[in-house]
Order: C-alpha cells, then structure tokens, then sequence
C-alpha cells in the first residue's frame, strides 16, 4: 500500500487524520480490483484555499520571464525521464493499461512537457499595420498574449498522464497559476507530477491538485475567482458544466465515435495494422478510438477477413505481462455497459464476427457487422474495445454516413486520391481529418479538438496557451 499526499499551493499535505474514513481516496488494480494506493482527498476547505492561492499566484506567475518558464518545464522533462518507469508501473495499475500502452503514454507526457518548454519563448504576439486609410496615418500597432489568470483543470481517468499534461504544461508556459481535479479512480499520476512541480521554482499557489469527491469539486466550476474551466470528459457532463460556469471561458474536449473509411485503393494489410491499433489498444478507451469502419466493397472481404482473425490473436490478460495487448476496462459496470450495447446490436440485426463476451472487467475484443444505426453502438460513444464495420460503394455516400454523428472529433481516411482526400476535409464536420491513418492517431503539439458534442476549443500545446491567454493591444501614434 503506497499513500501519497495531495498538493495544495506546490506544497504536499497529508491528512490530519490519516485513520479518519473520509482522509483518503482509495485507488484500486484495475486488473485484480484490489487497493494499491491510497490519496489524499481534498475537501472544501483546502480547494477554497487553492483557489484564493491561485489568485494570488496570478502576478508573480506573469511575470516570471519566459526563459525561467522554459527552465521549469524542463526540470520535469528530466525527472520524467529519471521516474519513466515508475510512472508507466503506477499506470498500469491505477489505469489497467498494458505496460506497451502506459510506457507510450510517459513518452507523450514528456513530449507535451517537451514541447511547452520550447512554446514558452517563442509565444510572442505580432505588429500590425494600421494604416489602412489616411484617417490612420503615423499609427502603429502590435499585440501580444498576456496571461488570462487562474485556470481551473478537470481530468479523465483514461490518460491520467498525458491529459493532466496537455493542461499543466501549456499553463506553465503560458504563465497561468492553476488549480487540478484528476479523476477520482486514477489520481495517482497527477499527484506523481505535482511531486515533480514541487522541486521546481514556481511562485508559491502557482499549482494545487487537488483529488477530491466530485460532490465536493462545485468550486472549480462555479467560483467566479477561476478565468478558465478546461474540462475533458463526457459530453453530458461537460455541457452542463460549461451552463454552470458564469462569465469565464470554458474548453471542452469530450467524446466521440469516430469513423474511418477504407477506400478501394488502399492498402490492406497496413489498413488492418492500424485499425487493430486504433480500435483495440487501451481497450478502446479513447474518445478517438476507431468504432465504426466503413469500408468498400472491393476490398471488405479482404480486411474484414484480417482484421477478425488478427483480434482473435491478441493477448488478453494482466497489463503487467508484457505481452497483453488488452487489458482490462476501467470498471465492472463499464464492461458490463459495453456487452449489453453489442447484444442491442445484434438484436437489431447485427453480426458479431468475433468477441463480445466478458469476464468481469475484462471484456473480449469485438467486431462487429452492419450495425443498425439507431443501436447505441452505433450512435454513442462505446469506450470499449469494439470495432463496428460495414461496407459502402460510393465515396460521398461515404463521407454522409461518417459525419451521420452528434460527435465531430477526428475521422480517419485511408485513400491514395488526393482529390478524394480533400474532399473529406472540406466536408466533414470534424476538428480533424487524418489521411492514410486512423483517427486514433495524435501528436501532442498539432491543434486537436472536436466539433458538434465534442465540444469547444483545441489543445496542443501552443493552441491551449492561447486559450488560456489574452490579446493585448498597443497602438502608437508617431505622427
């Protein structure tokens, strides 16, 4: 049993009452259900003090000059590269990621901290010409991003790293205070990169993270304190958020169904590669896991053939054994949530060619054929490692049918036609379209966000500082 604290103003605190039944979070092995850590939990009264120290952190965190933001960033790139295993082990524990997965994912939190560290001196502003009519002769203009102020941060239990990550690192080099709730099941890796914030030389209240119940987290939507809620998660809880947030800015990066078309041209065994990636891997937990391929009729036989005796291949089992490539789901009622939505499919006339079942949290691979699009697998976001296809003979119907979503997050094209790519650009209704790959596929300085009810703004490392900062503008008259 590991305790770890919680961090309130870059400082660790743990319980005054350590044997009190409401001092800790319980965090569990997804994999075998028992406890293997335990964390501070935060109350009322410490996120009110986080907060008001946040505020107070405002100042001397815009004025820390951009070469000392550099150099903060990365002291924790090297310590992430010091701890690398130890944060991919807490990982697969607290998240039942296979050791492959959890390792990727310590890599992309030291590129996003990489890459922060390179945005803090060249995130600048720009000179403007404003003489564009007699009436502005002799002034001059130029702008600049200033810091919006305190940031509060909501995370998910599905990239407890790397998504705590795309919110502290831009806020550092963006020269933001912030207070963090990461998800109560998987609180152990922002805690482990608030132990990493702490050796720094952050103004005092620059960070809090703060794991707490969600009954008690009101406060880092509502206080009128906070310039900017960021929030990723479900859809249904982030628009009810963004109602409840008053005046300050609001980010969103919830769910998705993504799509991917396999066009006749493509390539099948690299088309089959990728969608075993992009559908399977963390178990499908991943707002742009592949869940609907369409595929046309030239070449279905071939990849659907593939695809369902590749999954019958993979490893099922304890994410420490590093051969698993699934692992399990992030709770019981989740898997049971992700089985009952392919018997309402097949219910409706689709075919499972594989998978499906469930053994506890572990839920077997699945494809799945012709799903009927009112089934819930095929409307809503399965989160689970279940991959639906069907087949098509018209592009365009193609590209109708991948946007027939309320989620508009990425879309994955697997085409040699470079007119048909362009096509699905301008047409698709999405925050991105990825040609030749699937729509899993993600590095951590290009703009990513969705559309429709997968929400608002981009992260990115250089897109979310300017989403926590503000334009300044100075104008000179010199004549």
């Amino acid at each position: 049993m590991n305790d770890y604290p919680f961090y309130l103003a870059n400082e660790a605190i743990h319980p005054a009452d350590p044997d009190a039944a409401d001092a800790w979070l319980q965090v569990t092995d997804k994999y075998s259900g028992q406890v293997f850590a335990r964390v501070g939990r935060a109350g009322p009264e410490a996120i009110q003090r986080g907060i008001a120290a946040a505020v107070e952190a405002a100042a001397p965190m815009a004025q820390l000059r951009p070469y000392e933001r550099q150099a903060i960033l990365e002291h924790c790139v090297t310590r992430f590269r010091e701890r690398f295993e130890e944060l991919a082990e807490a990982l697969c524990l607290e998240a039942g990621k296979p050791m492959g997965d959890a390792r990727g994912e310590v890599t992309r939190l030291i590129d996003t901290f990489r890459v922060a560290a390179e945005e803090a001196v060249r995130f600048g502003g720009e000179v403007m010409n404003l003489e564009i009519s007699e009436r502005a002769r002799g002034y001059r203009g130029m702008w600049r991003w200033v810091p919006m102020g305190p940031c509060s941060f909501i995370t998910p239990f599905n990239f407890p790293l790397n998504l705590v990550a795309h919110k502290v690192a831009p806020a550092i080099a963006a020269g933001c205070p912030f207070v963090l709730k990461p998800a109560e099941r998987t609180p152990v890796g922002a805690v482990l990169i608030g132990e990493i914030l702490a050796e720094t030389d952050l103004p005092p209240g620059a960070f809090s993270i703060l794991p707490c119940e969600v009954d008690d987290a009101d406060p880092f939507t509502t206080d009128p304190r906070l310039k900017l809620l960021s929030f990723t998660g479900s859809r249904q809880v982030g628009w009810m958020l963004k109602e409840r947030a008053g005046k300050k800015k609001v980010t969103l990066e919830l769910g998705g169904n993504a799509a991917c078309i396999v066009d006749a041209d493509a390539h099948v065994d690299d088309v089959v590669d990728r969608l075993i990636t992009g559908g399977f891997y963390q178990s499908g937990q991943s707002c742009i896991s592949v869940q609907r391929v369409l595929i046309h009729d030239d070449v279905y036989e071939a990849v659907v053939e593939r695809l369902v005796a590749r999954v019958k291949e993979l490893t099922v089992g304890d994410p420490r054994d590093e051969d698993t490539f699934i692992g399990p789901v992030i709770s019981q009622d989740d898997a049971q949530r992700i089985v009952s939505w392919i018997r309402e499919a097949e219910e409706g006339g689709a075919r499972v060619l594989t998978g499906g079942g469930r053994d506890g949290v572990m839920v077997e691979p699945a494809v799945v054929e012709d799903v009927p699009r009112g089934a819930r697998l095929y409307r809503e976001e399965v989160f689970g490692p279940v991959v639906a296809v069907s087949r098509f003979s018209d592009f365009d119907a193609a590209l109708a049918e991948a946007d027939d979503s309320r989620y508009g997050l990425q879309v994955g094209i697997f085409t040699r036609d470079i007119h048909r790519a362009h096509r699905a650009w301008d047409r698709l209704e999405v925050g991105g379209v990825v040609i030749n790959d699937v729509p899993s596929f993600r590095v951590d300085n290009m703009p990513y966000g969705g559309v429709k009810d997968s929400g608002l703004g981009r992260e990115g490392v250089r897109f979310a500082m300017e989403d926590m900062s503000e334009q300044r503008l100075l104008v000179i008259r010199s004549e």
